[in-house]
């Protein structure tokens, strides 16, 4: 009988203190946009781009905000060829859309050669990088998922917070945005 009473009893327990947090949870998700919206092409949702790397451009079309964290969209548009350093994020997946031009995505130890409808998908923890190849423009869409600090990271890079600093500055600087450099940037040269 006393074992009956301490299971009510445990199961009673349960059910009020689930409940404050499920009144969270439920608060929490009003947070977001609960109509849509529309991002037009060649535009930033804020009308904000981020200016990076001297001249390549993002354009927030999904922001983190608008999505509690749970995903992050942009548009970059790349002048100059070449790409990040070799590099995996902690708790991110992150997935590629090629719109123009040409590029090359590592993945783990698989090089994929990509054009415009080409995507790729990169797991969080697995190495990657990009480059984008050839003359023009070079446009993609990249989606981190869930969002991180990402977004956040973009923004900084383009005030100028990580602009000369030492190598070691800068990874951490990364570390703090969830993701770290495990190698160098993709040498086309020596792709094939």
């Amino acid at each position: 009988m006393k074992r009956n009473s301490f299971l009510r009893t445990l199961a009673v327990a349960g059910a009020v203190l689930a409940n404050p947090l499920n009144s969270i949870a439920k608060g929490y998700a009003r947070l977001r946009e609960k109509t849509g919206f529309k991002t037009d092409a060649g535009t930033d949702r804020y009308q904000k781009p981020i200016n990076l790397f001297d001249g390549d451009t993002f354009y927030t079309k999904v922001s983190s905000k608008d999505t509690d964290g749970d995903l992050y969209i942009y548009e970059s548009s790349r002048v100059k060829k070449g790409g990040p350093n070799l590099h995996l994020h902690y708790n991110q997946d992150e997935w590629w859309y090629i719109l123009e031009g040409e590029f090359l995505i590592k993945v783990g130890d698989k090089m994929h050669h990509v054009k415009p409808g080409d995507s790729v998908f990169g797991p969080r923890g697995v190495p990657h990088a990009f480059s984008k190849m050839g003359e023009g423009v070079g446009r993609m869409l990249t989606t981190f998922q869930p969002a991180g600090k990402m977004e956040e990271c973009f923004i900084a890079i383009s005030e100028g917070q990580m602009k000369g600093r030492p190598e070691a500055e800068q990874d951490e600087f990364r570390k703090q945005h969830g993701f770290e450099r495990v190698g160098p940037p993709i040498d086309i040269l020596k792709a094939f």
